[in-house]
């Protein structure tokens, strides 16, 4: 059921079993979840079907760290969530990635990949993807196109990893008609929790209070709550419910909004392929990214280079991804910008500052301009391609002082906004560094191609290196600030996402994650969802045994 909150009576008090706070890939997922079991739960949305002002003001707030954005066009507050501006890109974690790792500060889950396994195996019907199997020998056999092959690499330094494509699912749109036919759920828009409010001692909540922009007011009583409102989000939320512990819920060790992480991107070097791995695809982002022509079973897919675990240890670095970029000619015209912005409304993406109207004028206003850029997308002709580089995503290293805070300024909500201070340190440059040179002696060494190295980024602040790219420096990625830890004192949650002595209380997304690997966080938060969603029916179920051998005795 879908309900319009400003339409509900003033001061409403809304029970339910489960109160899942935000409607995006995790609320959603664990609210379907709850329905095949059969139990009551509301979902608060802030939004409504589409994007509005209002409500996009909500998640602005100050950056006091490394240049960054994390608002505007970064996440989307409407029905859906941040699946609204995702490109579908999903690989499960390494098995590394779960581990501990003496040279990686605050790194290791409290559980391995083998915990998820069965969670990742549902994510492919939820997400939509493909056969589970992210081989690479197997998809280039299957996919059986010349341009689309594997390079040689022998050193046993690097090996290609798949990606596989999400359509990319749209969480508001897709499940949309489902949530709306559910028996069990009510997903209440134009909803925005400003207080989870608890008991005197703050070890359960009791109800949240809910506000609309128009001024209205409801609460929502259950027996258990999701806070599942972004990887930002969470921890505002946390900290502004501050009327029981003054420094937050949760927050007690002061945790909350500490080791907030993003992955890290950078352009670098000038690579220049050989002959017959020019029309190559397969590693290309320019090439391969959502391209039906590298696709099978249904499934559109993508190669990157990673360096083994095995090197990761030796050279005392984190995980990294790297790719190939081919640089054309027109990427920054008006022409260039009007049709990257026309591909993103017909793909459901969200983002600021579009008008139909005014990018179609400028496509009409430059015919000759447009047909080359439709060419270089289309055709990829190599007389309008400039250069190749490598792209690389690379793993943050956990860091308290890497944080999310509360900012004095108040939204209209009279919340307080946000205060993201995004720190990086030695590691993350040194991964990035290590990574190019892997790869480039890797490609020189097989034939593939001639790389010329730029400057070392280790020669370089962060500051430098993420003020001159032309894309925002971070991945959208927003990730750690409610991290999972078996002690209080490195955590928010526990190894079941419930957050330290609150008994009642669970938190979804990727704002757990302890480390987040080198790329890639939906299809993880997905599986920990559908995780969590479990765990949530059998506390449930076992609530109520107890209750009624209680009544019995």
């Amino acid at each position: 059921m879908l309900v319009d909150t400003r339409r509900l009576e003033e001061g409403k008090v809304i029970e339910t079993g489960v109160c899942v706070i935000g409607g995006g890939a995790a609320g959603i997922t664990v609210a379907l979840e709850l329905e095949k079991q059969g139990i009551d739960a509301v979902v608060l949305e802030s939004g409504g079907f589409r994007p509005d002002e209002p409500t996009r003001d909500l998640y602005r707030g100050e950056n006091v760290g490394l240049p960054y954005e994390f608002a505007d066009g970064c996440r989307s507050r409407f029905l859906g969530g941040s699946s609204n501006c995702w490109g579908g890109w999903c690989r499960p974690l390494d098995e590394a990635d779960f581990l501990k790792r003496d040279w990686i500060p605050y790194s290791g889950w409290p559980f391995g990949k083998s915990e998820l396994a069965p969670y990742y195996e549902r994510t492919h019907d939820v997400l939509k993807l493909g056969p589970l199997n992210y081989d690479a020998a197997y998809w280039e056999s299957a996919i059986g196109r010349r341009d689309v092959r594997r390079v040689p690499l022998t050193t046993g330094a690097v090996v290609d990893r798949i990606s596989q494509f999400s359509p990319p699912m749209r969480f508001g749109k897709y499940y949309r008609s489902e949530l709306k036919r559910a028996a069990k759920v009510r997903v209440l828009l134009y909803a925005n929790a400003t207080e989870i409010e608890t008991n005197k001692s703050a070890n359960s909540v009791t109800q949240v209070r809910v506000r609309t922009l128009s001024g209205r007011t409801v609460w929502v009583s259950a027996r258990l709550f999701v806070l599942a409102a972004g990887g930002i989000e969470n921890a505002r939320l946390l900290l502004a419910s501050n009327s029981t512990q003054a420094a937050g819920l949760g927050n007690g060790n002061d945790v909350v909004g500490r080791y907030y992480m993003d992955h890290p991107r950078l352009l670098h070097s000038k690579i220049t392929l050989r002959d017959q791995w020019r029309g190559n695809r397969l590693y290309d982002i320019k090439h391969h990214y959502q391209n039906r022509a590298i696709a099978a079973h249904g499934t559109k897919i993508a190669c990157q280079f990673a360096l083994t675990e095995e090197t990761q240890r030796k050279e005392q670095i984190s995980n990294s991804r790297i790719w190939l970029c081919s640089i054309f000619s027109d990427k920054d015209t008006q022409v260039a910008q009007a049709l990257i912005k026309i591909k993103r409304g017909l793909t459901g993406e969200t983002q600021d500052n579009f008008s139909w109207a005014r990018e179609m004028g400028t496509l009409v206003g430059n015919p000759g301009e447009t047909t080359r850029f439709l060419a270089e997308r289309f055709l990829r002709p190599r007389f309008l391609m400039t250069n190749v580089k490598f792209q690389a995503i690379v793993e943050p290293v956990p860091d308290p002082d890497s944080r999310v805070t509360l900012a004095a300024e108040r939204d209209a909500l009279g919340m307080n906004r946000v205060r993201v201070n995004w720190k990086m340190g030695e590691i993350e440059k040194r991964t990035f560094d290590r990574g190019f040179q892997y790869v480039a002696e890797e490609l020189q060494r097989n034939g593939v191609a001639d790389v010329t190295m730029e400057a070392p980024v280790m020669d370089r602040e962060w500051s430098a290196l993420l003020g001159e790219l032309p894309y925002p420096s971070g991945t959208w990625h927003h990730m750690g600030s409610t991290r999972m830890h078996d002690s209080p004192k490195l955590g928010v949650v526990d190894r079941n996402c419930q957050v330290h002595g609150v008994s009642n209380l669970y938190i979804a997304g990727s704002s757990v994650f302890p480390t987040c690997g080198a790329n890639f966080p939906t299809i993880t938060l997905v599986a920990l969802a559908l995780r969590l969603s479990d765990r949530i029916a059998q506390v449930l179920r076992d609530g109520d045994q107890l209750s009624i051998a209680r009544q019995v005795a």
